[in-house]
């Protein structure tokens, strides 16, 4: 007897074993069975709220013409544009973009960063213009000036003999040209009214007359800007006769006519512009005159005949005098007495553009009712960094 009741106590015991597998395995297929249930409800959910999306812009889709584009814009030029034109800046409050140089953000006082797709637009409209900017080093910075750390001094050196003692030779000196940066501003307007209307391309507008009112205040100042809140041009530094330049002047040549060139051999003082430039500038140096000036030097020629001026053989590429490029820039002077009518030289090495990426835009929709005034505004600067790499001619006798 005790043998069965054993056996039967052994058995029941190996039994139970396989049970609890049994009941472990039901209750983790349940436990996944309801996670994948879960799933299931949170994706037709999902599929749910993109079906009625679809819905709105199918009925979107049905509007007029001027409603549709709305839908292709991205968020935040939506938001850009909203704040254009009604002043709602909650859409741009959540929305923190990063561009290829810039952020666009919403500051404390209402102002913000352009977005990156305009701010481009502008970039490309001042560079397309007859600026110094297309030819000069452009710098982009995040401080108040740009130094510049110029060694324009000469080291020292002798001839050695076995036995005689070595004497002391010069030191070169290294000069800080310091470029501090001035802020440039345009305010455009337009009515409400032009805003509120969903065909206007309120960017491209903005971007088209900021672009314009710019470029023609850096034009200018980059040429002969005097320092004071606005970059310095490079006519703005003393002058004198190339043969006894010195660093801080710019060096220049004479016509040999007061106001005029040579009455014979007039373009002699072209050549001797050319290479009154050191070797090392002239392979990267440049032309730089007004389209008056440049009507007059189109019509010289050699002493055989030949024009010095070529016209571009391909559309966006510079005229060129004798082999240099030509910019033509409106805001240098005109022929007269005493005037450096024409600048040659290596403007990459000589002329220092330092400028912060960002573009500040301010709405104002009260000082001018019923017009919105923008007030945008960016920091620039500007000034020479190297003395010896800009020549010009000067239209006197000596």
């Amino acid at each position: 007897m005790k043998t069965t009741e054993t056996k039967a106590r052994a058995g029941e015991g190996v039994s139970g074993a396989p049970a609890e597998e049994v009941k472990s395995a039901l209750q983790g297929f349940l436990s996944e069975f309801k996670g994948f249930q879960d799933d299931m409800t949170t994706r037709l959910k999902q599929q749910e709220d993109r079906l009625t999306m679809l819905d709105r812009k199918s009925v979107t889709a049905g509007r007029p013409a001027l409603s549709t584009a709305a839908d292709l814009v991205l968020p935040h030029q939506k938001a850009f544009g909203a704040y254009l034109r009604t002043g709602d800046d909650d859409a741009l409050r959540g929305l923190v973009l990063e561009g290829k140089a810039l952020n666009t953000q919403v500051n404390a006082d209402g102002g913000f960063l352009v977005d990156p797709q305009t701010s481009d637009r502008i970039r490309g409209v001042l560079k397309s213009t007859s600026s110094i900017r297309s030819i000069a080093n452009v710098v982009n910075v995040e401080a108040t000036s740009f130094d510049v750390l110029v060694d324009h001094t000469d080291l020292g050196s002798g001839w050695a003999t076995e036995t005689a003692a070595l004497t002391e030779t010069g030191t070169p000196q290294i000069d800080r040209i310091s470029i501090p940066l001035h802020e440039l501003s345009a305010m455009p307007k337009a009515s409400q009214r032009l805003l509120d209307d969903s065909a206007f391309d309120v960017e491209g507008w903005l971007a088209e007359r900021i672009a314009d009112k710019f470029a023609r205040a850096e034009a200018g100042a980059f040429v002969s800007g005097d320092g004071i809140d606005k970059p310095k041009g490079f006519l703005a530094h003393s002058k004198v006769a190339n043969n006894v330049w010195a660093w801080g002047s710019l060096g220049y040549v004479a016509t040999g006519a007061a106001g005029d060139f040579a009455a014979t051999n007039a373009s002699d003082a072209i050549i001797d512009l050319v290479y009154a430039l050191n070797a090392e500038y002239r392979a990267n140096a440049a032309f730089v005159m007004n389209s008056k000036t440049a009507g007059a030097v189109r019509k010289m020629k050699d002493a055989d005949g030949r024009f010095l001026w070529s016209d571009g053989l391909q559309a966006g590429e510079p005229a060129r005098l004798m082999g240099y490029a030509v910019l033509v820039a409106e805001d240098m002077p005109d022929i007269a007495a005493d005037a450096h009518a024409i600048a040659f030289g290596d403007f990459h090495n000589g002329y220092t553009v330092a400028e912060r990426p960002d573009l500040r835009v301010l709405r104002d929709p009260f000082s001018a009712k019923p017009h919105v005034l923008f007030y945008a505004s960016k920091r620039v600067g500007g000034d020479v960094s190297d003395f010896a790499a800009i020549k010009l001619l000067k239209f006197a006798v000596s």
